[in-house]
């Protein structure tokens, strides 16, 4: 085996190129001692993948007119009900001042301004200030070609469309040694040493019928860290953006969001009969947060009887259809690609799997328990709790990825060599990779069909304790099957068939932590909705679910959460006074 392992070395490894990532490798080449060397690898290309050019709505910052670090902080606290970390939440909204402001001056990025210069911020729901920054609704591709453009001007090296397989310790465990990948241009399998790794491969839950990000986005990050053995929280927390594009079975554009700034620029959703209902399930109606009108669709379907109707209507037309078509030109273009007017009729829509909650457990400065493994972005958990708000994801990783660049640039100074990796799990990841290879030939997208329809079905957007077992027990049927499924050998460059089935070994394992500990979770939170347990608990009580893998089986234990800044009850002080929280006693 060792033979056929190709051995690099770097001094700081960076996986993945989105927001975090990005940014990430600019920090740490200001960071790093000079003649560092810096590795970014990716499953796909430098800016032409992952989660953060698809961002549509914008990005959550306070700057000024009413707004401030507080109110977004208490946003983010009420939005997530009381789950996250206080300290990556307040860090999360202070940064994110100085990190806009390092996109526009030195990143280069362009938001769309208002008649006296300042930044336009629009409303998104869940917030009690109108304070998402954007580009049109197109400002995920401004960031990350922004980004991309100042990464390839810098002597970084690039490992595009290279696949990271395993997160490799020492020989006693205690730190990360580095991380097997395979190079997909010939199949081949190189192991990196790194001193410092980044694990910034972004969520994408599309073990889901209806979901957002592409389907190369299979939580491969997240499946590393668990057969790691790395604590992850929140992992029942899994957000179902409202309105994903329902452009039918035969579409891969199926569940792509129409953005939250529809809702909070005035749109409204029907059902069959062309009646508003979301006042039914909450005062505030379409503005409610994700969690909750994501509840209210799907409850409105179940009571749909028309077997052509799958989903809810989002009618704009009311707004002025001319009006539409100015302020949300990239949406009414996707609808209209789908054969639908956004600007002047009705576009069906259907909750679709969007965003992830849960993470790898890590400081406010991206260290997990792991030696020189750091994470950020959508890997990490605990800045959103149970709810992430509209325009937060994109601000958590730039902030949280600058923030990671900074620390691994500065803790290499004192990581005088590199690691020797325990060859038993190097031996091991790198069996468990090529298992396909060595099986008969068969169809791996039945299983990913199977996996979609279970976990929509029983662990989804509304949840029992006898559906999610009966999920649990068929998302176990299924990673048992794919273990028989085999894939030609022959040629293992761009062997796509392969990388189905290691997508879908990622799938099988996160999916099951989710249902876990969703079972696990007996109240209903944010995104996590039990049938059997609707009560949200006391929220002086929380707690936070964490799962861990230990010699091949999850546990999932429960931790309070710390109301180190704000408890339950607590408020900001009213206007006029200091711009300060009311803290904890």
């Amino acid at each position: 085996m060792a033979q056929d392992i190709e051995r690099h070395d770097t001094d700081i490894l960076i996986l993945g190129t989105g927001g975090a990532g990005l940014f990430a490798a600019l920090h740490a080449q200001q960071a790093a001692p000079e003649g560092s060397k810096i590795t970014i690898a990716v499953k796909g290309l430098i800016g032409k993948c992952g989660c953060t050019r698809m961002v549509q709505g914008g990005y959550n910052v306070a700057l000024g007119g009413g707004d401030t670090v507080e109110r977004h902080f208490m946003d983010t606290i009420e939005g997530g009900k009381w789950l996250p970390n206080q300290d990556m939440a307040w860090r999360l909204c202070e940064q994110a001042v100085v990190r806009i402001r390092e996109l526009e001056n030195e990143i280069g990025c362009f938001f769309d301004r208002n008649p006296d210069g300042t930044l336009h911020q629009k409303a998104f729901a869940g917030q009690t200030a109108d304070r998402t920054v954007h580009k049109g609704d197109l400002t995920g591709i401004e960031i990350i070609n922004r980004l991309m453009e100042q990464v390839l001007s810098r002597p970084v090296e690039k490992l595009q469309e290279h696949r990271a397989v395993g997160l490799i310790p020492t020989k006693d465990g205690s730190a990360l040694a580095g991380v097997l990948m395979i190079d997909m241009h010939t199949g081949g399998f190189r192991f990196v040493r790194a001193k410092t790794v980044l694990m910034a491969t972004g969520g994408g839950p599309s073990m889901y019928k209806y979901h957002t990000p592409s389907g190369d986005k299979t939580m491969d990050g997240l499946a590393m860290a668990l057969r790691a053995g790395l604590p992850l929280r929140d992992m029942e927390m899994v957000q179902f953006h409202p309105t994903g594009l329902l452009a039918g079975e035969h579409s891969r554009m199926t569940g792509t969001v129409l953005e939250e700034g529809l809702r909070g620029a005035g749109g409204q959703l029907l059902n069959g009969a062309g009646q508003r209902f979301m006042f039914d399930y909450d005062a505030k109606g379409e503005r409610a947060t994700r969690d909750v009108v994501s509840r209210g669709i799907y409850a409105e379907m179940r009571k749909s009887n028309d077997p052509k109707q799958v989903g809810m209507f989002i009618s704009m037309a009311h707004l002025g259809p001319d009006n539409v078509r100015a302020k949300f030109k990239g949406m009414v273009k996707r609808c209209e690609d789908s054969g639908f007017d956004l600007a002047g009729g009705l576009v069906e829509v259907v909750p679709t799997a969007h965003y992830f909650m849960g993470g790898v457990v890590v400081d406010v400065d991206t260290r997990t328990a792991l030696e020189g493994l750091y994470v950020a972005g959508e890997d990490a958990g605990g800045a959103h709790g149970s709810n992430r708000l509209g325009g937060n994801g994109v601000a958590n990783s730039t902030v949280y990825g600058g923030i990671a660049g900074d620390v691994m640039g500065r803790d290499i100074r004192t990581m005088p060599a590199l690691r020797d990796p325990d060859e038993d799990v190097l031996a091991a990841e790198y069996a468990r990779a090529r298992h396909p290879l060595t099986q008969p030939p068969d169809l791996v997208q039945p299983l990913r069909n199977r996996l979609q329809e279970a976990m929509w079905e029983d662990v989804g957007v509304m949840r029992d304790a006898a559906g999610m077992t009966r999920g649990l027990d068929r998302v176990q049927a299924i990673r048992a099957d794919l273990l028989n499924v085999g894939v030609a050998a022959d040629n293992l460059a761009f062997n796509l068939t392969w990388h189905d089935w290691l997508n879908m070994a990622s799938l099988c394992e996160v999916s099951e932590v989710i249902a876990k500990a969703g079972l696990a979770r007996e109240n209903s939170r944010g995104a996590h909705y039990r049938e059997d347990f609707p009560a949200p608990g006391d929220l002086t009580a929380s707690y936070y679910t964490v799962a861990q893998q230990i010699e091949g089986r999850v546990s999932v234990t429960r931790q309070d959460v710390d109301f180190n800044i704000v408890r339950p009850g607590d408020t900001i002080l009213p206007e006029g006074e200091p711009e300060t929280l009311v803290a904890a006693q």
